[in-house]
């Protein structure tokens, strides 16, 4: 579990450190400035000390900004850096001017858009204005100019990327828990539907029959005939819900696994060259990959997932192949691992006379492949029936 949630949370990591790293290399060239201007130790002291509050202030607008926006007052914090960014240039001239390009980031960072280019704007102006007072050429006014725009630019978009970063990780795994917990309000919500008549029928039969059974035998036994027969379709509906067999259809199962993912921000491909199927064949292939799903969502970071069926005479094969095994940095075994879900489906597949294969493929994909006989699924619908555990053999 710790392994999974570490592979899980490695992206916004990576994307936190690598903002990180830029920011420290930034404010790294900065006090390159300083170094050059040669000033005494204790200029040199002060200096760095301000540098060193000032990377502080930045690294909590880039990584911080809920915690900066519940202090009170609001954007004190920007405030601040505006302070650690003018004020030196008093004492420390052309040595600071590398400052100005992280204030501009933050200012795009804490500010409304409406107000923060403008901002923006004027705080480019300011360092130009400044720069000119201190008897620099226009050249070296443009290439500041320049440096500064870059700076803040590079400084705002890495901030933020770290958090898009970190907010689509939160909503995949929200979506995620979503889909389980709306598949088992389904789940629920079946059960309800289908037993709660035949549980309320079976109850007032039985009273009946109770008090039948001393006056009137015969319609007694009339009576518990029809209690049996209603108990066995309980029983069917029972084993219906829990496998999910109930007019279900791999291309409806396709359509919707390829809605849902999109939003996951999963690169869905559906290719269904099967034609029309006997319900038997489509129902269990439809469960297939509903159960393949299932697992992917709960167990994998998949970002690429491809669905494919196709028809080769009386067999239809189905694949469903991700690349979420080498994103959790865990590879199990190329076999197929024993578990309930995939266990039941095997048991499914086989009842048609098909094969179910799991596993991860030679190129580093894991695929859940389904084969099932047409003729097997033909044999249901001819018999009126359309779940294979009661088809003829």
């Amino acid at each position: 579990m710790e392994e999974h949630q570490l592979g899980r949370d490695l992206a916004p990591r990576v994307a936190t450190g690598i903002t990180a790293v830029v920011l420290c290399g930034f404010f790294g060239i900065a006090s390159t400035y300083i170094l050059a201007a040669r000033p005494g130790p204790t200029m040199v002291a002060g200096a760095f000390a301000l540098l060193l509050a000032t990377l502080s202030v930045q690294l909590l607008h880039s990584f911080a900004r809920p915690l900066v926006a519940s202090l009170r007052p609001k954007r004190v914090t920007l405030v601040a850096q505006t302070a650690l960014t003018y004020a030196p240039f008093s004492f420390l001239g052309k040595a600071w001017l590398g400052m100005p390009g992280f204030l501009a980031a933050s200012t795009l960072l804490l500010l409304p858009a409406a107000l923060a280019w403008p901002a923006f704007a004027l705080e480019v102006v300011a360092t130009d204005l400044i720069e000119l007072k201190m008897g620099t050429t226009l050249p070296d006014v443009a290439y500041t100019t320049v440096a500064t725009i870059l700076t803040a630019l590079v400084v705002y978009g890495l901030s933020r990327l770290s958090e898009l970063v970190a907010e689509v990780h939160r909503s995949r795994a929200e979506l995620a828990r979503l889909a389980i917990a709306q598949e088992r309000l389904r789940f629920a919500r079946d059960l309800h539907d289908l037993l709660g008549y035949s549980l309320s029928a079976i109850t007032l039969k039985c009273e009946l029959t109770y008090r039948l059974v001393p006056k009137q035998p015969e319609r007694a036994q009339e009576e518990l005939t029809e209690i049996l027969q209603t108990a066995r379709q309980a029983l069917t509906d029972v084993r219906a819900v829990t496998r999910g067999y109930r007019d279900m259809s791999l291309s409806a199962e396709a359509a919707t696994a390829e809605s849902m993912l999109s939003t996951l921000g999963v690169q869905t491909t559906v290719r269904l060259n099967c034609g029309p199927l006997p319900t038997a064949a489509d129902t269990v292939l439809a469960t297939v990959l509903r159960e393949g799903l299932t697992n992917m969502l709960r167990h994998s970071k998949a970002e690429a997932l491809e669905i494919e069926a196709h028809r080769e005479g009386d067999v239809v094969r189905l694949s469903v192949v991700n690349d979420g095994v080498g994103r959790i940095g865990r590879i199990p075994g190329a076999g197929l691992t024993p578990g309930s879900g995939i266990t039941n489906l095997t048991v499914r597949v086989e009842e048609l006379r098909g094969r179910l294969h799991a596993g991860v493929r030679a190129d580093g994909l894991f695929a859940l492949v389904a084969e099932v006989r047409l003729d097997a699924a033909e044999s249901c619908a001819r018999a009126g029936r359309t779940e294979p555990q009661e088809c003829p053999g």
